[in-house]
């Protein structure tokens, strides 16, 4: 089983920025990007085939272990910014995912990262190696050579 490392994986997506999700001064609290992160890792699966939905189905979760953001510039209420999700290959057993986020203006807002492992649905118990439905997904995405 060989690893391909040069292959980038990744998927762009836009949100708009809701009056909930800003602080009073109208600019994003700090802690929400965290769910743009999950914006984006939703749509990264549901377009590469890998979502939520798609675990469960296979028996398992993905639980966020480890997460990091770095911030730059703001963004505001009514901004539309786009998330560019970028999924990091691993041998373990776990997904990493680094996280672009971009203001109107293509500015970087924001930078982040989050790791994923997986949890088998039924007993509760972390896999210590990679799920089948995962490693054929790898497989499909050119991320293993069989």
């Amino acid at each position: 089983m060989r690893y391909n490392t040069d292959k980038e994986i990744s998927f762009t997506n836009e949100i708009r920025v809701r009056f909930v999700e800003t602080d009073p001064l109208g600019i994003v609290w700090h802690g929400n990007y965290i769910q743009y992160f999950e914006d984006g890792r939703e749509a990264f699966g549901r377009h590469h085939g890998i979502s939520y939905l798609d675990q469960k189905d296979n028996g398992f979760a993905s639980p966020i272990v480890k997460s990091t953001s770095e911030h730059r510039l703001p963004l505001r209420y009514g901004d539309t910014a786009t998330i560019k999700t970028i999924y990091v290959d691993s041998p373990a057993a776990k997904m990493i995912f680094r996280y672009e986020i971009f203001n109107p203006k293509g500015e970087l807002v924001c930078t982040g990262e989050t790791i994923q492992v997986f949890v088998a649905l039924d007993s509760g118990d972390l896999s210590l190696t990679i799920p089948g439905f995962f490693r054929d997904w790898k497989l499909k995405e050119g991320l293993l050579d069989g």
